[in-house]
């Protein structure tokens, strides 16, 4: 009787084992909640002062209270910590704030992520500063990433479009109003395509006017005709294209001018000219030319260009680049445009020099995060900002029927801009279905 009884415990046993990872490879979030936040608690709170000791993170007390600590306490002066303030669980991680002892400063604790991370068994720990002396340490307790899925909170509205989401599970939001102009790189099926048919069937909801920029013949943006308000497919078109806008930003220029006023949004709602998105794809295509003659052209629409970094924000024109390279090999401008793209986001790049190019002027951190994203994991990126701070994201999958379909469905929002006329794509045909061609080798019998 008691061997039946042992085998069954041990029955039990594997079976509770095998559940365990089962809802760990299956239902992460579950898991976390029931096992793994317990665990990685206890591991913090029992382990917390000798791993931050470890990692560099502690300082001197300060005299009076090494003299009191050894002469009346009779213990011995050991360096303090940052104080813990709060510990609150999530459904992703733990949100840690941590009061900073003088002599310490946020980038310290920022620079011994990856060692934190692994003293308490976690996914990944980002740091965030709350106030002057307080950090909140952000760990999350799975691969958030593997499995991407917006929450259904996350909606477009005003100018802000939810398109990714962060490792600590948060969702990464573009805003045009906080940053106005953006660029976005990566390789070849890096997900740099899925990004911006997340960010296309978002801005499609809101009343903006969406103007897009595609030299490879349109064969990205043409699919979202029925949502844009002008469509260039080639250098020629684009170049006229970009100048319409540079007039079109002349013209919001007098009238903010004849208001008093400095910035679109301060004027009043039936005064205020729609908000134009400028999408533009693979921009190396803008800069490349093949003769000398086209070199003139070329540069009016790059240096035109510039002219709309510059200024256009204040006028609600938006820029969003995306290409695979972006630097000063591309030709005279490139630079100058680059420094007016706020926002970056670095999918996976095929050389080290490409992420410089996004990040390393804004993140220099960044720069290594970037470059070992693996080619398994498309649509996982780097986002960076000119305040420093950088954030891994990716975002869900959305096929080319999704965002075409979102287009039609909110085709009615599109403004009609007489200035745009003359680039206004044409609705879409349907395109006949491809013949059925015979095998080029003939099979032998």
């Amino acid at each position: 009787m008691s061997d039946l009884t042992l085998l069954l415990e041990a029955t039990g046993a594997l079976a509770g084992a095998g559940g365990l990872g089962y809802a760990k490879q299956r239902a992460p979030r579950a898991y976390w909640s029931t096992v793994g936040l317990p665990l990685t608690w206890g591991r913090f709170t029992w382990s917390y002062r000798s791993t931050m000791e470890v990692c560099g993170l502690t300082v001197q007390p300060a005299g009076l209270r090494a003299f009191m600590t050894r002469n009346l306490a009779r213990r011995e002066v050991r360096p303090v910590p940052p104080k813990v303030r709060r510990v609150r669980p999530t459904a992703t991680g733990l949100r840690i704030t941590l009061r900073l002892p003088a002599g310490l400063e946020p980038a310290d604790v920022a620079a011994s992520c990856e060692r934190l991370r692994h003293a308490f068994g976690v996914q990944s720990v980002t740091v965030s500063e709350t106030r002057p002396g307080f950090v909140e340490l952000r760990m999350t307790g799975y691969d958030v990433l593997r499995r991407v899925r917006l929450p259904r909170s996350a909606q477009p509205s005003g100018l802000t479009v939810p398109v990714a989401l962060r490792e600590d599970g948060t969702v990464f939001e573009r805003d045009y109003r906080a940053v106005p102009m953006a660029l976005t790189l990566g390789a070849t099926l890096s997900g740099k395509s899925v990004y911006q048919r997340n960010l296309v069937k978002g801005l499609a909801k809101l009343p903006v006017g969406l103007i897009g920029i595609d030299c490879k013949r349109g064969v990205e943006h043409s699919r979202y005709a029925p949502r844009l308000s002008a469509l260039a497919t080639d250098p020629d078109m684009a170049g006229r294209l970009i100048d319409a806008l540079v007039l079109e930003m002349g013209e919001r220029f007098d009238l903010l001018a004849l208001y008093g006023v400095s910035d679109v949004w301060d004027l009043p709602a039936e005064l205020r000219p729609v908000p134009l998105v400028v999408l533009i794809d693979e921009v190396a295509e803008l800069f490349l030319v093949t003769s000398k003659k086209d070199e003139a052209a070329r540069d009016r629409t790059v240096m035109q260009l510039v002219r709309l970094g510059q200024m256009a924000r204040a006028v609600g024109i938006y820029l969003e680049v995306c290409g695979q390279r972006f630097g000063s090999d591309l030709g005279r401008g490139a630079t100058a445009l680059r420094a007016q793209l706020t926002g970056r986001v670095v999918h996976r790049v095929n050389d080290k020099q490409t992420a410089e190019m996004g990040l390393g002027d804004i993140a220099p951190d960044a720069v290594m995060a970037a470059t070992s994203i693996r080619a398994d994991r498309p649509g996982v990126a780097v986002a960076g900002d000119t305040s420093g701070g950088w954030s891994r994201i990716r975002t869900p999958h959305t096929t080319p029927a999704e965002a075409a379909a979102v287009c039609r469905e909110f085709a009615h929002l599109t403004p009609e801009l007489p200035f745009l006329a003359p680039f206004r794509p044409p609705a879409r045909q349907v395109v006949p279905p491809m013949p059925t061609l015979p095998p080029l080798v003939t099979p032998q019998p």
